[in-house]
C-alpha cells in the first residue's frame, strides 16, 4: 500500500522506522513545523530515510489538500496528531485514514485521555486504532488492545512501557486487516462516550482533604505533565513518583511528616503519601526531597495551604 504518515514526537517516529523496516511504501511525511527548538523526532527520522517531508502548520489549505490529492495514497496513518485534519483530507486515500488514540474509547476522547485514566480512577485503559471522521476521537473503531493500570502507574510508565509499544504493535495488526479486505469499522457506543479538556494547571491543583486515593491518583495522572501540585508557605511544590503507604498518618492531612533519603512523606485522610521527586518553582528541575530540605526550601512540619 502507498502510505501517508502524518503525525509528531517519538510514537510518530518509531510508526516509521517499523514502517520502513517492514517494507512498506511510505509515499509523503507530514511532520510539525520547527518551533525554534530541537527538529521533531518525524522530521529527523524521515530525513535520514531519504523520504519526502512536508511541515504544514495547517492542513485547512487548498494547497496541502492539492498536494495531499496528488499523492495517489492508499491509505493515511495518523500517528499522534495535535492539528485538526479535515475530513476531506482524511477521505482522500483510496481506504480513507487510521488514526492512534490511547484509550478504550469511546472512554476517554481528547487530547489527555492517559491522564483522565489515572486521576478517575480507571483500572484497565489501552489503545484504539480507528477510522477518523470529523469529530474528536469519534471514528469508527478497527482495532483495540487493552492492559491494566498499576496501582503506582503515571501518566509516563503507562505509555511508554506498555500503551506506546502496544499502539506501534497493533498497527500491523489493523493494516493486515485493511489488507485482507476484513478491517472492522464499529460504531463507537455513544451512550457510553466520555470527553475530557486537556489536562493543564487548572485541573493539577491537590486537594489533601479527598481521600487518599483521590489524592494518589491526582498526582500520578499529572506525572510527568502539568506536575500535580500544592502550595507551602507561599510557594508551588510539586509532587511526582509518589506512592501510598495504608495506614493512619502520623501528621495533619497535607503536612510533611518525614524527610529523609526514601522520600518525603506528607500525611493524608487513612494514609500517608511517600513523594520521591519533587520541583519547587520557579525551578524547572525534579529533586531529591531531601536535597530540597538542605537548601532550605522543605522542611519537616510544613503545612499545605488550604
Amino acid at each position: 500500500m502507498r502510505i501517508a504518515l502524518i503525525g509528531q514526537a517519538a510514537f510518530a517516529e518509531k510508526v516509521l522506522h517499523e514502517l520502513h523496516a517492514r517494507g512498506e511504501e511510505v509515499v509523503h511525511v507530514y511532520a510539525p513545523p520547527d518551533s525554534g527548538g530541537r527538529p521533531d523526532p518525524l522530521k529527523t527520522k524521515a530525513l535520514e530515510l531519504g523520504l519526502p517531508l512536508s511541515e504544514p502548520a495547517s492542513f485547512k489549505g487548498e494547497e496541502i489538500y492539492r498536494q495531499f490529492q496528488a499523492l495517489h495514497a492508499d491509505l493515511a496513518i495518523l500517528a499522534f496528531v495535535t492539528l485538526i485534519v479535515p475530513e476531506r483530507v482524511l477521505y482522500t486515500p483510496r481506504l480513507k485514514s487510521i488514526c492512534f488514540h490511547p484509550s478504550l474509547l469511546p472512554r476517554h476522547r481528547g487530547a489527555s485521555a492517559i491522564n483522565w485514566a489515572i486521576i478517575q480512577g480507571d483500572s484497565e485503559t489501552g489503545i484504539t486504532w480507528f477510522w477518523p471522521d470529523q469529530g474528536i476521537d469519534t471514528g469508527p473503531i478497527l482495532i483495540q488492545k487493552r492492559v491494566p493500570i498499576g496501582e503506582n502507574d503515571t501518566v509516563g510508565s503507562l505509555y511508554f512501557n506498555r500503551l506506546f509499544p502496544l499502539g506501534v504493535e497493533s498497527l500491523f495488526e489493523a493494516l493486515d486487516l485493511i489488507r485482507s479486505a476484513k478491517a472492522p469499522a464499529i460504531a463507537q457506543d455513544e451512550s457510553l462516550a466520555t470527553y475530557e479538556p486537556p489536562c493543564r494547571d487548572e485541573h493539577a491543583a491537590i486537594d489533601f482533604n479527598q481521600h487518599a486515593r483521590q489524592v494518589h491518583n491526582l498526582i500520578r495522572g499529572c506525572d510527568p505533565q502539568p506536575g500535580a501540585f500544592a502550595v507551602y508557605e507561599g510557594k508551588r511544590v510539586r509532587l511526582y513518583d509518589a506512592v501510598l503507604e495504608p495506614g493512619l498518618s502520623s501528621g495533619a492531612v497535607g503536612e510533611i511528616v518525614s524527610i529523609g533519603g526514601d522520600g518525603m512523606r506528607i500525611g493524608l485522610e487513612g494514609a500517608t503519601l511517600l513523594v520521591r521527586r519533587v520541583r519547587v518553582e520557579p525551578s524547572a528541575k525534579k529533586m531529591a526531597p531531601a536535597d530540597l530540605a538542605q537548601a532550605g526550601e522543605l522542611r519537616v512540619g510544613m503545612l499545605a495551604d488550604s
